[in-house]
C-alpha cells in the first residue's frame, strides 16, 4: 500500500526551496533524499570551507550527483534572512527562537527537523526511547527483541542512523525503534506510539535554559500521543513517575523493587515490570509472567537489570517472554558501554566512552563493582554542568589509580577528594590543551599522544586480574566530535599495544 503522507510530501514541495542547517550525519542522508525529488536545497553549517567535514561533506554530495547551494563560515544564518525558503531543517543542537529562524518562519518557513519529518511520515508503528542513561542499550534491547518476535525492524534516531531516506521501504507490519535526545525532542510535536523513559537527571545543562527545559523536553516524546498510546516510566524516578498524570495513552510502570511500581493504590491494575525473588517479572490484568532469572542476563549491573523492565513493557504485545529472555541470554551489549577490548598481561581493558556524565560514571562503577572489578580509570571530558555528587565515591569503589585528561578533571579531584573518607588513591594528570582538537591533523598528534601516555600509565600501574577502564565522566566535544570518535580512537590505541 502507498504511503499517501510521503508522496503528498513530495508532491507538495518538489521544485520548493529547503534550507538544511549542519551537514552532520542525519543532514546528508536528508539531503540526498530532498534532492531526489526535486527539492531546491542550500546547506547551511557554522564550520568554513577548509574544515574537514565540509570538504568531505561536498565530496560526498558530488559523488552522489546531488547539487546545492552552500552557505558557511561564521554568518552562515544570513542567507535566512535574505532569502525566502519554504521549509527549513534545522540541527538538533539549535534552538527553534533563534533569532534567524524566527525571521525565517515570519518570512513563511515550515521549521522542522529530520527526525520529527520523519515521525509524521512513518507509515509503521514507531517505539521510541530517551532518559538521561540507558537510551542507547534500552533502544538495542527493544530492536533486537522485536526482531526475535518476527518483525522487520528499522533501527535509528540518536543511536546514529538517519532513517528518513528510508521511509519509503516501511509498511503497516514493520516497527520503528527510535533513540531520541532532548536536542531531538525540543520543541517535537509529534510522539511516538510506544514512549519510553528509563530515567531522568541533570544532564545537558550546557544547552537547555534551565532543568525544567531539559525535563519537558523529555515529555515531548508521549505528550501528543492519542489515546491508544502507551507511555513506559521508570517508578522509582520520582519525576518520570510524576509524568503519568499528564499521559493520554497507557501508563507502564518498571522499577527493581515491586513496591516502586505500586506507590498508588489505585494504580494496581496498571501494567508493571519488576524483579521477585531475583526473577524478571511482567504483570498485568492476567497476572504476573516470569521472564528470566537477573543472574542469566548477560551485561552487567542493576541498570541493564531496569532496562530489560522497560523493555519488556515496550514489547508487550510484539514479542514473548521467551523473545524478550533469549535477547537477554545473548545480548552483548553495544559498543562504547563497557566494552571489552582486549586482554594484556592479564589486564582487561574496556571502553566506555558512552559515559559523558557523572551519572554515567557512577553507573558504569556500580556494574564494575557488582563483579568485584578493581583496576585503573582514565577519565575526563567537557562538563555538561552536571551534578558530580556520588562520583568521587563510586570510582574509588573500583579504582584507585585515576589518570585524568580533559576540561572537567579539576571537577573529578575536587569530588575525589571530598568523597575519599581515608581511602588511598593516585591521581595522574595529563595536560588538556584547548584547541587540541582530534579532527584536525595538525593537533591531531597530541591529542593521540595524550591518551597514548594514559595507556601508558595505565598498563605501569594496571596489576594481572586487574582491569583498565575508559569512562570519562564528560562529553567528546572538548577534544573529538563525537563520543563514537573518542571511543574509536582509544579502541584502535588499545589494539595496537
Amino acid at each position: 500500500m502507498a504511503n499517501m503522507k510521503l508522496e503528498d510530501f513530495k508532491a507538495e514541495y518538489k521544485g520548493k526551496k529547503a534550507a538544511v542547517i549542519g551537514v552532520g550525519i542525519s543532514n546528508r542522508p536528508l539531503i540526498k533524499w530532498l534532492y531526489s525529488f526535486g527539492v531546491d536545497i542550500t546547506a547551511f553549517d557554522a564550520l568554513g570551507e577548509e574544515d574537514p567535514s565540509i570538504i568531505k561533506a561536498k565530496e560526498e554530495m558530488k559523488e552522489a550527483g546531488v547539487e546545492l547551494k552552500w552557505s558557511l563560515g561564521r554568518d552562515y544564518l544570513r542567507k535566512l534572512t535574505e532569502e525566502d525558503f519554504d521549509i527549513v531543517f534545522k540541527t538538533p543542537k539549535m534552538r527553534y527562537e533563534t533569532e534567524e529562524l524566527s525571521l525565517a518562519k515570519k518570512r513563511g518557513a515550515v521549521l522542522t527537523s529530520e527526525m520529527e519529518l520523519f515521525m509524521n511520515l512513518c507509515p509503521s508503528k514507531i517505539i521510541a526511547v530517551t532518559g538521561s542513561d540507558g537510551k542507547t542499550t534500552t533502544t538495542t534491547i527493544i530492536s533486537e527483541i522485536v526482531k526475535k518476535a518476527g518483525k522487520r525492524v528499522f533501527l535509528g534516531g540518536n543511536i546514529g542512523t538517519p532513517l528518513l531516506d528510508q521511509v519509503g521501504n516501511m509498511n503497516e507490519d514493520d516497527v520503528a525503534v527510535l533513540e531520541l535526545s532532548s536536542f531531538q525532542l525540543l520543541g517535537m510535536r509529534k510522539s511516538s506510539d510506544i514512549a519510553v523513559i528509563t530515567n531522568i537527571t541533570p544532564n545537558h545543562l550546557d544547552f537547555h535554559k534551565d532543568y525544567q527545559e531539559y525535563i519537558d523536553s523529555k515529555k515531548n516524546i508521549f505528550l501528543y500521543q492519542g489515546p491508544s498510546g502507551r507511555v513506559v516510566l521508570n517508578s522509582a524516578c520520582d519525576l518520570t513517575y510524576d509524568m503519568r498524570n499528564e499521559a493520554r495513552g497507557k501508563v507502564c510502570l518498571f522499577a527493581l523493587d515491586k513496591d516502586d511500581t505500586l506507590r498508588d493504590p489505585d494504580e494496581e491494575k496498571l501494567t508493571r515490570a519488576y524483579v521477585k525473588d531475583g526473577m524478571l517479572c511482567y504483570e498485568d490484568k492476567n497476572g504476573v509472567v516470569p521472564i528470566i532469572s537477573e543472574k542469566d542476563i548477560f551485561i552487567p549491573g542493576s541498570h541493564n537489570v531496569q532496562n530489560f523492565l522497560a523493555a519488556a513493557l515496550a514489547t508487550y504485545g510484539i514479542a514473548t517472554a521467551d523473545d524478550i529472555a533469549c535477547v537477554a541470554r545473548e545480548f552483548k551489549g553495544v559498543p562504547h558501554r563497557i566494552e571489552f577490548i582486549r586482554e594484556i598481561d592479564g589486564v582487561r581493558y574496556y571502553n566506555s566512552s558512552i559515559d559523558t556524565s557523572p551519572n554515567r560514571t557512577i553507573n558504569t562503577m556500580k556494574a564494575l563493582a557488582s563483579r568485584g572489578e578493581k583496576g585503573v580509570l582514565i577519565a575526563g571530558g567537557a562538563d555538561k554542568k552536571c551534578i558530580y555528587d556520588g562520583l568521587g565515591d563510586a570510582i574509588l569503589s573500583v579504582c584507585d589509580r585515576i589518570i585524568l585528561y580533559g576540561s572537567n578533571a579539576g571537577f573529578i579531584k575536587d569530588i575525589l577528594a571530598k568523597e575519599s573518607r581515608g581511602r588511598e588513591y593516585k591521581v595522574f594528570e595529563i595536560e588538556s590543551v584547548d584547541g587540541d582538537v582530534y579532527e584536525f591533523e595538525n593537533t591531531r598528534e597530541s591529542v593521540v599522544d595524550a591518551y597514548k601516555e594514559a595507556l601508558s600509565i595505565a598498563r605501569q600501574n594496571a596489576k594481572p586480574g586487574e582491569i583498565v577502564i575508559m569512562s570519562n565522566v564528560g562529553t567528546s566535544y572538548d577534544h573529538f566530535r563525537h563520543f563514537e570518535h573518542r571511543g574509536d580512537m582509544f579502541r584502535d590505541l588499545v589494539l595496537g599495544m
